[in-house]
């Protein structure tokens, strides 16, 4: 950009391109959405598995996060015309691309998880002190 013009580049200060992006990351930030891409990441898997490997997941969260990653394209949903019908879900090829980062974040608070409770801690004894 020149020092005459104030244009903005695309995709630099655009209200509307923030707000998609939030949208995103409050998709794949949530934690369900990091707990079923991983086990995901093993490969194919049921409900039910998905439901008993979950750490607590609801069965409405599940579904509520099964579905919201298939309408993003994450995660895909197969229908088996078996009786009774048997489904599974997969990760897509976005979704598997979504692996990598999540381990980098992942491996990234592991390495820093002490730093940030210390400066809770320090936080939270000042805001005590000054009340």
């Amino acid at each position: 950009m020149s020092p005459g013009n104030t244009s903005v580049p695309a995709g630099t200060d655009n209200h509307g391109d923030c707000r998609a992006l939030a949208e995103i990351l409050d998709r794949v930030g949530d934690k369900w959405t990091v707990m079923v891409v991983g086990i995901l990441s093993d490969g194919p898997m049921r409900f039910n598995a998905l439901l008993r490997r979950g750490g607590g997941v609801s069965q409405r969260m599940l579904t509520l996060t099964l579905r919201g990653l298939e309408r993003d394209g994450l995660v895909k949903r197969t229908v088996f015309p078996t009786v009774p019908p048997r489904v599974e879900y997969e990760l897509t090829a976005l979704g598997h691309s979504l692996i990598a980062p999540l381990r980098a974040l992942s491996q990234w608070a592991q390495a820093h998880r002490p730093a940030i409770e210390d400066a809770r801690r320090d936080f939270d004894a000042t805001a005590r002190e000054t009340g």
